[in-house]
C-alpha cells in the first residue's frame, strides 16, 4: 500500500526544504514555510527542533519520531535523518537538500512494517490505535487502513505486565578469602582468550582483592582508593575479584556510579559475567531513585483522561512503551530520550511517582509495579548497580528486608563529595515545605489529582486505633501553618499567610537587603547572604516557625510510633497488603520525620550560636531574573564526613575508584586531595591506596593548546575562537562553558555560519532535547559538534572520531558562593581552589582520549591559565602556549593529518 502524497519539511540552519507530494524539492524562506505548514500537514521529523530551526514553536504535522514510538517502542534511535535511516535499515540521505524527499520514503518503510508478520511490537498496537484515534492522532489515519484487527482482543496493558514475587531474606555472606591468582584467571576468561594482557588491568584486579578480605573490627571497612588511568580497563579489573568473592562467599555486591551512562555501560559489561540473558536479568539490577520510573496508577489516570490534547497522545505512547520496557525507566532508560521533548510542556513527570505521592500497596497495580519490582529483585541479585545517591539513601535510611550488600565499589568517586553535598543538605524553602504540606492534607481547593493526605492513606488505622487518629488530626491541624498555594505571590506583596510564610518573607526581605549582586554572567539569577547576625524580624520569625514545625513533628512522632506498634502487635484485619501499605507509610513518614528535624535545627541556628561542621545561608532562587523559590540553607562543611559515617562504617569492604582522583599527582596533594574529596581521611588507619597510569600515549595521542590572544569578558572574540577551531576541525567538537548565557550567546552567533559549512552545531539549553540526546547526535555524526556546561564535561564517553577536539571558554574557577568561600577557608585557601579546578579539567580532558587509536586536542582559551594548574594533564602531554591564529593552524594541520590516515586506510593496497 503506497503512502498517500503528502508534503515533507525539513528546517535546518542551513535553510528550509518542502518536498512537494510529486517528489519536488524546493528551498524556501520561512515566511512561505511557515504558511504553508499552517495551511497544510507536513510530513516531519522531530517537531521541537525542526519548530525551532524555523523559528514558528507551534510546528506540528505528522511526525516521524511519533510513529518510531508507536511501531517500536522501547528501540534505540538516534533522532536524525541518518539515525532514523539506520534503524529501519534505509540509506542516508546524502546532503540537507535531499532530507526532505528522504522523509516520505522512510514513512513508507516504517509503514510497511505492519504488514511484516514478524513486527516484534504487534501485541496491543490495534487497541492501542484505537485509542490515539480518538485523540485525533495525526497518524492514525495512515496507520489504520495497514493494521488489522487482531483475532482475539489484546490484553490491556495492566494484564501484560508481570508481577513480582517476593522472595527470602538474602543471607548473610559467607566470610571468605579470595585468592588473587584465581582473579587473575577469571580476568583472563573475562577479556577474551588471545586478548592483549594488559598488566595496569591486572595489578589493579589483584589491589582490588583487599576489600573482599574479612573486616577485622566493627566500624573500620577494608577500604580502597585507586585511582585508574583510561584505557586501563578498570570496570573488568574490580568486575573479576567481585564475581569472584560472590561465587565464593554467596554474596552481593553494590556498584555505585555518578552518571546514568555509566549505569548503562556496567549493565552492557555485566553480561561478560552472565552471558545468558534471563540469568543476568535474575542476578544483576539496575537501580534508581523512584522518581525514574513510570508510575502505572498515574499512567492509568492519565489514560482514562487524565491527560488531554497532546499529552492524551503522549500516554498512549508511553503506555505502548511500557509494555516493552526492560525495566519502566523513563530517565535515562529504554524510552527514546527525544520522546517527552515531541511534546514540550506535556512532559513524563506527571507519569513519575512525584515525592509524597505513592499510596504503596493499596495500589491496584502494586503487584506489578516497576520500583516495586526493581527493589525486590535487588534484595536477590548479585550485583546491583545503583547511583551514588540512592546507595546514600539507603545507607542513611535503611528500609527492612535482606541483608545489605556488604562490598560497596563507587565508581565515578571523584563525585561522591558533590552527590553527598546534595543528599546531607537541609533546605527550609517555600517549594520543600509546600510539598510536606500536600503530603499531610491532600488535595486543597480546586486542586486535582489522585494525591491523598494522611487521613485517607491511613484510614484503616484511624478507624481501628484513636491514638493514631488524634495524632493525624493534630498533624492536618499542625501543617495548615506551611506555605500553601500562591504561597511566592503572597510574599512578593507582603501578605505573608501563617508561620512559616512569614518566616520566608523575613528570609527574603534580609536577602535582598544584604545580598551583593555581582554585574557577572550570572547577575540575574539566584542571591544569597549569610545568616550570621540576623535581624529581629528574622529571628521572631524563625521562633515561631520553629514552634508551628514542632507542633508538626510531635504528632508525626507519635503516628510513627503507633504503626511501629501496629506492626509487632497486628490486629486480625493487617493482612499482606494492608502491612505493606503500612509499611509504606512508615517509610514515608520517617522521611518526613527527618526533614523535619533537619529544618528545627537550622531555625535553632537563627539568633544562636553557629555550629561549625555546617555552612547555613539564606537565598532567594531565580531563573532569569525571575523568582521562584526563597528559603534557608544548611551544607555540610565537609559532605565527605557523612559519608564516611552514613555508608562506609557500617560496611565489610569499600572501593572507591576513578581516573582522577589525586588531580594531578603527588605534587599537588596527591592522595591527600583523594582522601579529602572521598571521605577515606575520616576512617582510621584502614585505608589503603592504589595508582596505577593510564596506558595511553599521551605524548603522540594529545596535544594542549593554550590561546594567549582572546581577552576574558570579550565574547564576540570568544564566539569567533569558537566558530574557526570548530570550522578547522572539520567538527567534532565538545564545546565547555561555565555560564549558559555565554554559551546561547555563542551558540547564537556561529551556529548558522557552521551548518553552511556543513559542520550542525548543537547546544544544551538551546536545543529542545535531553542531555542524553544531544549526546546521542553527537556520537552519531562525525561532523557535529556540541555545546554545553558541566554535566558534559564529565558525562560523555565519545571514543573516536566524533570527539577529538575540547574547548573550553576559560579556566572553570569556582563561583564565589557562600558555601565554596566556607570550605576554602576551611581547607587551605587558594590550594583548595586549585583542587577544584584541577579536578574540573583532568575530566574535561579526559573525554578525548577513549582508546587506544584516538586522537584529540584540548584548547583552553585563557590569556592567563596559571602554570600551577597544568600538573591537571597527563604527565607527558604536549603542552603549547599560542596565538589564536596559530591554535587554529595547529587544529587544521591534525584534521588534514586525520583525513590523510583515514584514506589511507579505505584506499585499495
Amino acid at each position: 500500500m503506497a503512502l498517500p502524497p503528502l508534503p515533507a519539511i525539513h528546517a535546518s540552519h542551513v535553510g528550509i526544504w518542502i518536498a512537494s507530494p510529486d517528489g519536488r524539492v524546493q528551498r524556501v524562506g520561512r515566511g512561505e514555510a511557515i504558511a504553508a505548514v499552517a495551511a497544510t500537514p507536513h510530513l516531519l521529523l522531530g517537531a521541537t527542533l525542526a519548530g525551532d530551526r524555523l523559528g514558528y514553536p507551534e510546528l506540528s504535522g505528522l511526525d516521524l519520531l511519533e510513529l518510531f514510538a508507536f511501531l517500536y517502542p522501547a528501540r534505540f534511535a538516534v533522532p536524525t535523518p541518518a539515525g532514523i535511516a539506520a534503524a529501519i535499515g534505509l540509506e542516508p540521505p546524502k546532503a540537507e537538500e535531499d532530507i526532505a524527499a528522504f522523509l516520505p520514503e522512510a514513512a513508507a518503510a516504517m509503514l510497511a512494517s505492519l504488514a511484516d508478520p514478524d513486527w516484534p511490537e504487534r501485541e496491543g498496537a490495534w487497541h492501542g490505535l484505537q485509542a490515539l484515534a480518538r485523540q485525533r492522532w495525526p497518524w492514525a489515519a495512515l496507520v489504520q487502513p495497514r493494521l488489522a484487527a487482531p483475532d482475539q482482543a489484546d490484553r490491556w496493558l495492566f494484564a501484560r505486565l508481570p508481577e513480582w514475587e517476593e522472595g527470602p531474606a538474602r543471607l548473610p555472606p559467607r566470610q571468605v578469602t579470595i585468592n588473587p591468582d584465581d582473579v587473575t584467571a577469571r580476568l583472563d576468561r573475562l577479556t577474551g582468550d588471545g586478548a592483549e594482557r594488559r598488566p595496569g588491568q591486572q595489578d589493579y584486579a589483584r589491589a582490588v582483592t583487599t576489600i573482599f578480605e574479612p573486616r577485622e573490627r566493627k566500624d573500620a571497612p577494608q577500604m580502597l582508593v585507586a585511582e585508574a588511568g583510561t584505557g586501563i580497563g578498570k570496570t573488568l579489573g574490580y568486575l573479576a575479584p567481585a564475581k569472584q568473592w560472590i561465587d565464593q562467599s554467596a554474596g552481593s555486591i553494590c556498584i555505585s556510579t555518578f552518571t546514568k551512562a555509566l549505569q548503562r555501560q556496567l549493565s552492557r559489561e555485566t553480561e561478560k559475567l552472565y552471558p545468558d540473558a534471563a540469568t543476568h536479568r535474575e542476578k544483576v539490577v539496575v537501580r534508581k531513585g523512584r522518581e525514574n520510573y513510570l508510575c502505572l496508577l498515574n499512567l492509568e489516570d492519565a489514560l482514562q483522561g487524565g491527560f488531554s490534547g497532546r499529552a492524551a497522545i503522549l500516554a498512549q505512547l508511553v503506555a505502548r512503551w511500557a509494555t516493552y520496557s526492560r525495566d519502566g525507566d523513563m530517565i535515562g532508560g529504554d524510552l527514546p530520550g527525544w520522546l517527552p521533548a515531541l511534546f514540550r510542556r506535556n512532559g513524563t513527570t506527571a507519569l513519575t511517582d512525584r515525592r509524597g505521592e505513592c499510596i504503596y500497596a493499596g495500589c491496584p497495580h502494586f503487584r506489578k509495579c516497576f520500583i516495586e519490582r526493581s527493589a525486590r529483585a535487588a534484595t536477590q541479585a548479585e550485583i546491583v548497580i545503583a547511583n551514588h545517591a540512592l546507595t546514600m539513601v539507603q545507607a542513611a535510611r535503611p528500609r527492612d528486608g535482606g541483608a545489605p550488600a556488604t562490598r560497596l565499589i563507587f565508581d565515578e568517586g571523584h563525585h561522591l563529595w558533590d552527590a553527598a553535598d546534595s543528599m546531607f543538605a537541609a533546605a527550609l524553602t517555600g517549594q520543600e515545605a509546600v510539598e510536606i504540606r500536600r503530603w499531610v492534607l491532600g488535595p486543597e481547593g480546586k486542586s486535582r489529582g489522585r494525591r491523598r493526605g494522611l487521613a485517607a492513606r491511613l484510614a484503616d488505622l484511624a478507624s481501628y486505633d484513636e491514638a493514631g487518629d488524634r495524632a493525624i488530626q493534630a498533624a492536618i491541624t499542625a501543617a495548615a501553618e506551611l506555605p500553601g498555594d500562591g504561597w511566592l505571590g503572597r510574599l512578593t506583596e507582603n501578605d505573608p499567610l501563617g508561620a512559616v510564610e512569614r518566616l520566608l518573607a523575613a528570609v527574603r526581605a534580609m536577602t535582598f537587603a544584604r545580598a551583593v549582586e555581582t554585574k557577572t554572567a550570572d547577575a540575574g539569577y539566584g542571591i544569597e547572604t549569610e545568616l550570621a547576625d540576623p535581624d529581629a524580624g528574622l529571628v521572631d520569625a524563625a521562633a515561631s516557625a520553629s514552634d508551628a514545625l514542632d507542633a508538626l513533628l510531635r504528632p508525626l512522632l507519635a503516628l510513627g510510633k503507633r504503626l511501629e506498634a501496629l506492626i509487632d502487635d497486628p490486629p486480625d484485619w493487617l493482612d499482606g497488603q494492608a502491612r505493606a501499605r503500612i509499611d509504606g507509610a512508615r517509610h514515608s513518614l520517617n522521611t518526613r520525620i527527618d526533614t523535619l528535624g533537619g529544618w528545627l535545627s537550622l531555625l535553632g541556628r537563627v539568633g544562636g550560636p553557629a555550629n561549625p561542621d555546617f555552612v547555613d545561608w539564606l537565598a532567594v532562587d531565580r531563573y532569569d531574573g525571575r523568582e521562584f523559590d526563597c528559603g534557608l540553607h544548611r551544607h555540610w562543611l565537609d559532605p565527605a564526613r557523612p559519608i564516611a559515617e552514613a555508608v562506609y562504617r557500617p560496611a565489610q569492604g569499600v572501593l572507591v575508584t576513578s581516573a582522577t582522583l589525586r588531580n594531578g599527582g603527588h605534587g599537588h596533594g596527591g592522595w591527600a586531595d583523594a582522601d579529602i574529596r572521598t571521605g577515606a581521611r575520616h576512617l582510621d588507619g584502614s585505608v589503603r591506596h592504589f595508582a596505577v597510569p593510564s596506558p595511553f600515549d599521551y605524548a603522540r595521542q594529545s596535544e594542549v593548546l593554550i590561546v594567549t590572544d582572546i581577552a576574558r569578558g570579550d565574547l564576540p572574540a570568544l564566539a569567533g575562537a569558537y566558530s574557526r577551531l570548530i570550522e578547522a576541525s572539520g567538527g567534532g567538537a565538545l564545546g565547555l562553558f561555565s555560564a549558559i548565557r555565554r554559551l546561547r550567546i555563542v551558540h547564537a552567533r556561529v551556529a548558522d555560519r557552521l551548518a553552511r559549512a556543513g559542520l550542525p552545531l548543537y547546544a544544551q539549553h538551546v536545543d529542545p532535547l535531553d542531555t542524553g540526546t544531544l549526546v546521542d547526535i553527537f556520537r552519531a555524526d562525525p561532523h557535529a559538534s556540541l555545546l554545553g556546561t558541566d554535566a558534559l564535561r564529565d558525562g560523555v564517553d565519545v571514543p573516536g572520531e566524533s570527539l577529538r577536539l575540547v574547548v573550553m571558554e576559560g579556566v572553570p574557577w569556582p563561583r564565589p558562593t557562600i558555601l565554596h568561600a566556607a570550605r576554602r577557608a576551611a581547607q587551605g585557601g587558594s590550594a583548595y581552589d586549585d583542587m577544584v579546578i584541577r579536578g574540573r579539567i583532568g575530566q574535561a580532558f579526559g573525554r578525548l582520549i577513549r582508546r587506544a587509536d584516538d586522537f584529540g586536542q584540548f584548547v583552553m582559551l585563557s590569556s592567563s591559565f596559571p602554570s600551577r594548574l597544568l600538573s591537571a594533564f597527563p604527565e607527558g602531554t604536549p603542552i603549547r602556549r599560542l596565538p589564536l591564529d596559530e591554535v587554529v593552524n595547529h587544529v587544521a594541520a591534525a584534521n588534514v593529518e586525520r583525513r590523510k590516515s583515514a584514506f589511507a586506510a579505505f584506499s585499495p593496497s
